[in-house]
């Protein structure tokens, strides 16, 4: 007992002596907060002040000098946020966390991107890339400002890598990832479609819109018809019982957005509103800054801009000059093609171009991981793009993706720093090369609109909504859209805009952008209604369109489920009367304590499942991969099944298609049991937990409490304006009229910093749980940091 004891206490004095070197380590790691600071590079003083919840304002004597500065706060605050960015749009992960990275680092490093970045870095202006080095100079001395490094490379026994200029690319690079598919599921999958089943049926299951549609320009489009028992029977032909995995979270991530001219802002003031709607994890996405310096180019002689920046890029992404204000959504055009290809008989190494059979470009891609061998990747590149494998047909195909092509990126996107009207701001969002977004605006004299940011390709000879042969002449992607042709709605009549990933445009405009798999148009539809339901807005006004939790999608499921629940089969079985008295009493909102809300939805999933398996199995059966959730417009085709009942397209397991939806509720009702709580229980909160985790704590579970915010029930959903769900929802909210920055609002989840020592690590997060407005302008100051020049 004795030995044991002795040996006890000297675990217990080692893992003291390891709790007080690791507590140490983290204390190393603060950023510097007040006094001076010698920083190599800059042309004149630099101030930096940071409010309460450690928002920084910069004042430079130029450009580059605020660059610098900003790039030193990015690297202290979220340098390894900033890592993690390069290493996932490189492919370069397991060289920081292992082989357990792997398979994603190849599927990366497919589109050789540290390359691509290089060569965007190459065709930038002498001003951009002077920008460029000025940020990652900044950045590189924040990072050895530090006193240790920063915790998580503790944790990971690795030391950080200096900043590189193209590694700010990479960053841009990322976002690609975040917002695009780089393979092109929407293609393969009606590619797949159109090959399997009936084409009525394809036409029918694929319907490119819904009545839901409320674009701002066009109407909704009209349904296909459903295909008859001639097409289709299968009653008579039963299909196959496959599974299909049930889709527990909206499929897409996407964003809200929308403007109001001064007709109808508070004051005569247009106004700017944008959330955006990501994965949310600690440290946030976004990272607030204000920056000013001189210029004489501008109205009042100076620059000033106000609101998120991306850790790693040396730009504003969204926010206000004070002349101009501007947010962004996924657009969620066509920015990508599957290219069939058709190899050699005689030689597999060569594929056909409209110039004859060319060999494929191998590229061997090293990929180092931590504490294991070199991995080596074969990349085979075409002319258009490096090969993905092969479809259901056994076809080989490429993808052409605009993240690849290193002339669809650019650093453009910083002029929006001097625009001074909407005019002025839409020519910048046009030539900028980023993902493709929906580009919102308001400026100072009350005017509004819309266009898409990022390039625009000019496709030629060919369908782009599913994969295509591009051998032969004039077929494929013949260079870009002319920023001065740009599809663009400016001042509308009714003084309105929006946005919502769904289709915006119809007629030529939406022909440019294409169908890249546009969200349903519930939730436009909603934010098009709250913009109408009033005639002057203050920034409160659009807050609360914001936080709308309305589930104006489910209403008509809620009345089929009363009607379905008739008094007839509740007496028949008891268990359904306090379900559909639940139902009955929901108030119509994704509130957390809702127990009807999450029974509807739940019903309506199961609904969705039992319905469109049948329909579906073929395609399953062509490629196990295939899944029908990713159709966002399928809930057009749904409630034209479970409204007109067609026989011929019901599963023969039942008899008539009450049937199936009374088992729908019997599956909800299995649920609930199975939770062994009360009906009472089963709240849309207890489903709807939000659990913002720091990227390591999942490998470091007892770090979790420490990391991680605390786990939250939050209302909203995704047909609704305020998106939520587990772990995504809105990375920022934002309400600004430009001009008068001093009446908006500003929220994001987590904090500023990524130490956790930080009083700024979490100090952000309370007010965006509860929709609390706070400024969009920097407070009071709280900190001073003075950067002195150093030769």
């Amino acid at each position: 007992m004795k030995r044991v004891l002795r040996w006890g206490g000297a675990v217990v004095g080692l893992l003291v002596v390891l709790a007080v070197l690791a507590y140490g380590f983290l204390r190393g790691g603060a950023p510097r907060l007040d006094g001076e600071v010698a920083l190599k590079g800059l042309s004149a003083p630099v101030q930096v002040t940071r409010d309460a919840l450690g928002v920084p304002s910069i004042s430079a004597a130029n450009r580059l000098d605020a660059m610098r500065a900003l790039g030193y706060l990015h690297a202290q605050d979220r340098f390894f946020q900033m890592d993690l960015a390069r290493r996932v749009a490189a492919g370069e992960l397991s060289d920081l966390v292992g082989s357990a990275a792997l398979d994603y680092d190849k599927r990366q490093r497919l589109f050789r991107l540290r390359e691509v970045a290089k060569l965007v870095l190459a065709h930038a202006t002498p001003v951009q890339r002077a920008a460029m080095q000025a940020y990652t100079d900044g950045v590189n001395a924040g990072l050895k400002a530090i006193a240790t490094w920063p915790f998580e490379y503790g944790l990971l026994a690795r030391r950080p890598q200096p900043w590189q200029p193209e590694d700010s690319v990479l960053v841009v690079h990322t976002m690609y990832f975040e917002l695009q598919s780089p393979d092109d599921r929407h293609e393969s999958q009606l590619a797949l479609m159109r090959d399997v089943l009936p084409p009525p049926l394809f036409h029918f299951l694929a319907a490119a819109g819904t009545q839901w549609d409320a674009p701002v320009v066009g109407k909704p489009l009209e349904m296909p018809p459903m295909p008859g028992a001639e097409v289709i029977d299968l009653r008579k032909d039963p299909p196959p019982k496959l599974a299909f995995d049930t889709e527990d979270e909206p499929a897409d991530i996407g964003s809200n957005n929308w403007a109001v001219s001064g007709a109808h802002g508070a004051g005569g003031h247009a106004m700017v509103a944008n959330d955006m709607h990501l994965g949310i994890r600690v440290p946030n996405t976004w990272y607030r800054a204000q920056w000013t310096y001189p210029d004489p180019a501008m109205p009042d002689g100076r620059v000033t801009l106000t609101g998120v920046t991306l850790p790693g890029v040396p730009a504003l992404v969204v926010g206000s000059n004070g002349h101009v204000a501007w947010g962004f959504t996924n657009s969620y055009g066509d920015w990508s093609d599957l290219v069939l290809l058709h190899i050699d008989p005689k030689d597999p190494d060569q594929y056909q171009t409209a110039e004859g059979w060319k060999h494929f470009e191998h590229h061997k891609e090293v990929i180092r991981v931590k504490h294991g061998s070199d991995s080596t990747l074969d990349v085979r590149d075409t002319i258009w793009g490096p090969v993905l494998g092969q479809d259901h047909n056994g076809n080989w195909r490429a993808i052409h993706w605009m993240a690849a092509d290193p002339d669809a990126t650019n650093m453009q996107l910083a002029d929006l720093e001097q625009a001074s009207n909407v005019q002025g701001a839409m020519a910048v969002a046009n030539r900028a090369g980023m993902p493709e977004q929906n580009f919102m605006t308001a400026d100072a004299d009350g005017h509004i609109a819309w266009t898409i940011a990022g390039r625009i390709p000019l496709r030629e000879g060919y369908d782009p909504l599913v994969p295509s042969y591009w051998d032969k002449p004039g077929v494929g992607w013949m260079g870009w859209l002319d920023p001065a042709k740009y599809p663009r709605v400016v001042d509308p009549a009714d003084g309105r805009l929006w946005t919502a990933n769904a289709r915006v445009v119809d007629g030529a405009m939406l022909a440019q952008i294409g169908d890249g798999g546009y969200d349903l148009g519930a939730r436009a539809g909603q934010i098009r209604d709250d913009l109408h339901a009033k005639d002057s807005f203050a920034a409160p006004d659009l807050l609360a369109i914001q936080l709308d939790d309305q589930a104006k999608f489910l209403a008509r499921w809620r009345s089929l489920l009363l009607h379905l629940l008739n008094p007839q089969r509740v007496f028949s079985h008891p268990e359904r009367t306090a379900f559909r008295q639940a139902v009955s009493d929901w108030d119509g909102r994704a509130s957390v304590d809702s127990v009807g809300y999450r029974l509807v939805r739940e019903f309506r999933t199961q609904v969705e499942d039992l319905a469109m398996a049948p329909l579906f199995a073929s395609c399953k059966q062509a490629d196990p991969k295939f899944d029908y959730h990713a159709l966002a417009q399928l809930e057009g085709p749904l409630w034209v099944l479970v409204s007109q009942q067609p026989k011929n397209l019901l599963d023969p397991a039942y008899k008539d298609w009450d049937a199936l939806m009374l088992d729908a509720v019997s599956k909800v009702s299995d649920s609930v049991a199975a939770t062994k709580l009360p009906l009472s229980a089963y709240t849309w909160g207890a489903r709807n937990e939000v659990h913002l985790r720091h990227p390591l704590s999942g490998a470091v579970p007892f770090l979790s409490r420490f990391l991680d915010m605390a786990p939250v029930q939050l209302p909203g959903d995704g047909n609704m304006p305020r998106v939520q769900g587990r772990d995504f929802g809105a990375s920022e909210r934002m309400v600004v009229a430009p001009g008068h920055e001093a009446e908006g609002i500003f929220e994001m989840p987590t904090g500023q910093s990524g130490w956790p020592l930080s009083p700024f690590y979490r100090n952000s997060e309370p007010a965006w749980e509860k929709g609390e407005a706070t400024p969009f302008l920097p407070g009071k100051t709280e900190h001073t940091l003075e950067f002195k020049p150093r030769d």
